[in-house]
């Protein structure tokens, strides 16, 4: 099965550079496209943060890697395959993030720790629904709090 998809919006601004680090502060716009109804918003101001599908639209095909790798190529991390990692390796190149929003104007919603580059295409947007967030208690492995511990810091001089 094959699913087309086309972007909604594109994210404007923030970041034009692909890094792996110092997401934290990082503030961009997603702009809805014109062809999309305004109305489609509607209500949407009411939520503090957003789940944003995007494409990793600067990785390519030749990217992808399905097999098993270490994470940031450290030797010191377990190696772990595809579906472990969350990057622009896998194969169809789709990422979820969940910025705040700060506001609405027009068809540009304002966020900010959106981790998504300048030219971004975005498939959706949602609203956080607190109640969609993992039941139970949530457990992993060391290395990814090793691996993201300075993810969301604030690049120096900025």
């Amino acid at each position: 099965m094959e699913i087309t998809l086309s972007p909604i919006a594109t994210v404007i601004g923030g970041r034009s550079e692909v890094s792996d680090d110092y997401w934290g502060g990082v503030r961009s716009v997603i702009r809805l496209n014109e062809d999309l109804p305004l109305a489609a918003l509607k209500g949407l101001e009411e939520f503090s943060h957003l789940e944003v599908v995007w494409h990793f639209s600067k990785g390519s095909d030749a990217d992808v890697h399905l097999g098993s790798r270490h994470p940031r190529n450290n030797p010191d991390w377990p190696e772990t395959g595809t579906f472990v990692h969350r990057n622009h390796r896998r194969p169809a190149r789709i990422a979820i993030s969940r910025p705040r929003l700060l506001g609405i104007e027009g068809r540009d919603l304002h966020v900010e720790d959106l981790d998504a580059i300048d030219g971004t295409p975005v498939y959706d947007i949602a609203p956080w629904f607190t109640e969609f967030g993992p039941r139970g208690g949530t457990t992993q492995p060391s290395w990814p709090g090793e691996m993201l511990s300075r993810y969301w810091e604030k690049r120096s001089g900025t």
